[in-house]
């Protein structure tokens, strides 16, 4: 054990930490830290400011104000130590704790005192004389030792323990202040979330519709009865409504985001075309109407709108019919607008309905306005012959039913097309005339196929047409049975289903 002329405090562990500090040992920092970090003692020669574990104590140390024996002097109290040495202390059992401070005081070598007897509260007086040694402190237990300072140095030790609790208290302060504002932040944003989903507020000032309040929606389709439903497209149900495709408004209550549109007492086209019985009903002239109404409803989206619209779903299911079997285009869910200098977009995530899609979308995720060309095609080709491109299937051969038209139009037989519910009331120009532009829109690549202002013309016009070029059609039997086309452009299914996925348009 190492000591030096004003105090030695020593670790079981680790020698001394004045005289002997020749480590950064956190032992002794422990063991001393009752000097050091009080700074009451400073190594003896030149000052070395900073971290005290740095420096060199080799020469011993010093008070950094002397004693006196004026009683000018006054004491700081440790808890928690090991007591020092006892070689060089006194004793008497009968002296109180506050009777053995004084006389520590009268006695201008006694450097520490506490308890004698820790019992009962403790009682009798132990004093220390000159050096304080082999001073340890215990992280629990221990006895308290109250040791000589100067006044001036246990002033210093006091101000810098009010700083410090100043500090900590003001770090708590600050943490609890700022954990409240934030409680009451996500308290506010939660109840303002939950009052605008509630309302619907958060929607109305960027609509250029009516908002309807949700009871009267509720009211008109008898709380949305199943008994109301009209159908179901791939964002939600259609309900019936005497004003239910024109666009009335929509309605907005909570997670529900309802559009009202005009009532089509005619459901959709597919009703018709695919049902042996139904389709009786859709004569030629009606055909040729339904033909040409679709056929102007996509140009308005193509050219004529405010906003060039690609629909990226057309197909029969989507044209619904008014009380005079007028064609209205409707499910917007799929559609995306296009710039006015845009041609065309590519896509990871295809969408749409198996049957419909051109190849290009369908292979290489590339839309334009003639991918609606050639879902239009497609369209009139099930108007006239009443069949479906998927699940189409014939005696003859494997093809869907493009693969089909294109066979009877190269064999000359264009017109075993025709649905039989037909019989023979067509007019035959006008046939040969609609599958030669639904062969033209279906044409393999898009830059063979017309825009719909020429289809349009083809359609109403007597100009000789153009011969279509093959389209890409594709067997239907013995195909992998699945829903929706994978990343490694896998053939698809052999039932019609919509492929939706939710991107920004």
């Amino acid at each position: 054990m190492c000591t030096v002329t004003k105090f030695v405090c020593a670790s079981k562990f680790l020698a001394c930490c004045f005289a002997c500090f020749l480590s950064a040992s956190i032992s002794l920092w422990l063991a001393c830290k009752i000097y050091l970090l009080s700074a009451a003692i400073v190594p003896t020669g030149p000052a070395s400011p900073g971290d005290l574990s740095s420096v060199d104590w080799s020469n011993g140390c010093t008070r950094r104000t002397p004693l006196t024996c004026d009683g000018g002097d006054s004491f700081l109290k440790q808890t928690g130590l090991k007591l020092p040495d006892t070689s060089k202390s006194w004793a008497d059992i009968s002296v109180d704790l506050k009777e053995c401070e004084k006389l520590c005081l009268r006695n201008c070598s006694c450097t520490a005192y506490a308890n004698l007897d820790i019992r009962e509260g403790g009682h009798g007086c132990l004093l220390w004389f000159l050096d304080l040694i082999d001073i340890t402190e215990f992280s629990k237990g221990g006895q308290d030792l109250y040791i000589r300072l100067a006044t001036a140095d246990l002033e210093h030790i006091q101000i810098k323990g009010k700083l410090k609790e100043k500090q900590k208290a003001a770090i708590i302060a600050i943490s609890v202040i700022t954990t409240c504002g934030m409680m009451i932040l996500a308290l506010w944003l939660y109840v303002r979330k939950k009052k605008l989903r509630k309302t619907g507020e958060h929607g109305k000032e960027d609509l250029e519709l009516p908002v309807f309040n949700f009871a009267i929606i509720a009211t008109a389709t008898n709380n949305l009865s199943s008994n109301n439903i009209l159908g179901q497209g791939g964002f939600g149900h259609v309900y019936k409504h005497r004003n239910l495709v024109k666009l009335f408004g929509c309605c907005i209550r909570r997670d529900e985001k309802m559009l009202i549109y005009e009532y089509m007492p005619n459901k959709s086209l597919d009703y018709f075309i695919f049902d042996q019985t139904r389709s009786k009903l859709l004569d030629w002239r009606i055909r040729m109407h339904i033909v040409d109404g679709v056929a102007r409803g996509v140009l308005y989206l193509h050219h004529d709108s405010r906003l060039r619209i690609i629909h990226r779903d057309l197909k029969a299911s989507n044209i619904l019919l008014d009380n005079n079997m007028n064609p209205k285009i409707s499910d917007f869910g799929l559609a995306r607008k296009f710039g006015v200098d845009q041609t065309q977009a590519k896509t990871r995530r295809v969408v749409g309905t198996y049957g419909y899609m051109s190849p290009e979308y369908t292979l290489d995720g590339l839309f334009s306005t003639k991918s609606d060309v050639f879902s239009f095609g497609v369209l009139v080709l099930e108007i006239l012959s009443g069949k479906k491109n998927r699940g189409f299937s014939h005696l003859e051969h494997d093809h869907n039913l493009l693969g089909h038209a294109w066979t009877l139009w190269i064999g000359k037989r264009p017109l075993e097309l025709i649905d039989t519910a037909l019989s023979d009331l067509y007019n035959t120009t006008e046939v040969l005339r609609c599958i030669n532009v639904a062969l033209l829109c279906v044409q393999q690549s898009p830059l063979d196929r017309p825009n719909m202002s020429l289809v349009l013309l083809m359609l109403c016009g007597d100009s000789v047409l153009p011969q279509p070029k093959q389209p890409r059609f594709f067997m239907e039997r013995n195909l992998p049975m699945t829903d929706s086309i994978s990343e490694k452009n896998e053939m698809f299914s052999i039932y019609e289903s919509t492929i939706t996925s939710l991107e920004p348009r």
